[in-house]
């Protein structure tokens, strides 16, 4: 069975689709899953406890505290679970979770939580695609979190569009097909930079980009769900890690990464250096705060040490992973990169794709080698991971 002896916490939010829960709860235990239920209030208006209780062979709780005056320890249910469902998540505890709203027992467990996060939205059709709740699913996925996406169909007021939770065999296949992930990177170590670097020009002020660090931080995720021990160099960024696998640190400026990178380097199987290193920093960084006196300011910048570079000069065994960001010439000068720096390969972005480069949640590539050129469509970032990965696999096996 395909969740055999994992702990699924299953948390119900107050919406009509909560009537469904008894299917996915009977689907997750036939697959050998332990399901421990909680309920936000809200849903008791629902779906039974007695009926969720009978069917997961736990009890069901919606309170921190029982009838009898115990304590429902919140960071116990969260500790406990190998994974996190919210089904149905109506539009309220969407917003709650994402601006950390803190009022029941499943907004406490899920802040407690860290073990990865499910989310199946359900709500009227015109919430759903209110820019709050967009936005809200964006922020939910930059945390980490899989959106399991709202279905069209008949709802509850009626209309028909999108909007109906998605139906419980598609989220227990999801849960399950997230377990089942070929660790195909076992045993091997694998080194990402990520991010922007900061250079310092005074104690207020630096020199950087509009990098944030979120495709360097999907690779890693998708890297450590494929078994790979992970070691993650981050320049400044708000992008958080949940996975066990992963080895964070986090830096500043170029020399900094540039000293850390080689600190882990030899380790490494598989290096990829997707950070936007600032290439020059002043050459004088001020001690004080700079006054704005003249109509002008020069600052004389020095260049900074070339870590993709130096990683391709000290290769050994390493397979080496390069980024390019590109606003002309992009393939002519993506390859000469890749030869440049001794590259086995090298993703190339353009910024004048739409939805490609820094900030957003999507990234159109093309990934280059000496002898092919491999063109992607517009994805989110989590899926340009795995296309970059099992084309690294796919190198690796020849």
């Amino acid at each position: 069975m395909k969740l055999q002896d994992k702990k699924v916490l299953l948390c119900i939010s107050g919406g009509i689709a909560a009537y469904k829960i008894n299917y996915l709860i009977r689907d997750l235990i036939k697959k050998g899953a332990e399901v421990q239920v909680l309920m936000t209030p809200s849903a008791e208006q629902f779906v039974s406890k007695l009926t969720l209780s009978t069917l997961s062979k736990n009890p069901v709780y919606s309170d921190f505290y029982s009838e009898n005056g115990t304590w429902n320890n919140h960071v116990e249910f969260a500790l406990w679970a190998d994974v996190m469902i919210l089904a149905p998540c109506t539009a309220n505890t969407l917003s709650k979770m994402v601006h950390g709203t803190c009022d029941n027992l499943v907004l406490a467990t899920y802040m407690s939580a860290k073990c990865p996060v499910f989310i199946a939205p359900a709500m009227d059709l015109d919430m759903y695609q209110h820019p709050s709740t967009k936005q809200n699913l964006e922020l939910a996925e930059d945390f980490g979190h899989h959106i399991i996406p709202a279905e069209d169909g008949e709802l509850a007021s009626g209309l028909s569009g999108q909007g109906r939770m998605a139906e419980p065999e598609t989220i227990a296949r999801k849960i399950a097909d997230f377990f089942q992930t070929n660790k195909t990177l076992e045993n091997k170590t694998v080194l990402i930079t990520a991010g922007p670097t900061y250079e310092a020009i005074d104690p207020v002020r630096f020199i950087g980009n509009h990098s944030s660090g979120k495709m360097g931080f999907s690779i890693a995720e998708e890297a450590a769900n494929r078994g790979a021990k992970v070691i993650l160099i981050s320049g400044p960024s708000s992008e958080k890690i949940q996975h066990s696998n992963i080895e964070i640190y986090r830096v500043t400026s170029a020399k900094e990464m540039f000293d850390k990178v080689f600190e882990h380097y030899h380790d490494a199987d598989i290096a990829i250096a997707s950070a936007a290193v600032a290439d020059y920093a002043p050459k004088v960084i001020a001690k004080e705060k700079i006054k704005k006196n003249d109509d002008s300011l020069t600052i004389e910048l020095v260049k900074n040490p070339d870590i993709l570079k130096t990683m391709g000069e000290r290769k050994t065994t390493q397979f080496l992973v390069g980024f390019a960001l590109e606003t002309q010439n992009e393939e002519e000068n993506a390859k000469g990169k890749l030869h440049k720096k001794n590259l086995d390969m090298i993703v190339l972005n353009s910024l004048k794709d739409e939805g490609a480069g820094f900030k957003g949640a999507t990234n159109k590539i093309k990934i280059i080698t000496e002898s092919t050129l491999n063109e992607f469509s517009l994805k989110s970032k989590k899926e340009v991971a795995k296309d970059i990965l099992n084309f690294v696999e796919e190198q690796i096996l020849k």
